[in-house]
């Protein structure tokens, strides 16, 4: 990841898009993390990116409501109308798996329970962002 050119400006979800490819770069990725930043009221994005290492397991309910928690005192921090950007990446395929979907759907949860807004998700795999919007994230019924 790099952020020698953090974008200046965020008005787009097409922006969001080619901002995360370009801090994530084409290189695969060792581990499964979750990337997260905060763009001000005025599309603005706060030049720091907060990194969740070995995030492997999709948040359950108890630590949605601790995300929540954090997302709103970030949010107090940074003022009315900020929005929260996010970013699952992990190695393998550009498929989404269940997982991918469990992520982005306890992450747009978190931000429900917090009253704060979210940016549309987005997964990074090895040369690929895609992202990953709610009306997406339906989970296939179990086997």
């Amino acid at each position: 990841m790099t952020t020698e050119n953090f974008p200046t400006h965020l008005r787009t979800q097409a922006e969001l898009e080619d901002a995360w490819r370009l801090l994530m770069g084409p290189e695969g990725f060792d581990g499964e993390t979750l990337w997260m930043f905060v763009v001000l009221a005025d599309d603005r994005p706060l030049p720091h990116i907060s990194e969740i290492t070995e995030a492997e397991v999709p948040p359950d309910a108890k630590a949605q409501k601790s995300m929540a928690r954090l997302f709103r005192v970030l949010a107090v921090k940074t003022g009315p109308g900020s929005r929260f950007a996010f970013l699952r990446s992990r190695p393998g395929g550009d498929a989404v798996t269940d997982d991918d979907r469990a992520w982005a759907a306890g992450l747009y949860a978190a931000c429900r329970t917090a009253g704060v807004r979210c940016e549309v998700v987005h997964l990074a795999t090895e040369g690929r962002v895609r992202p990953l919007p709610p009306d997406e994230l339906t989970l296939p019924a179990s086997a």
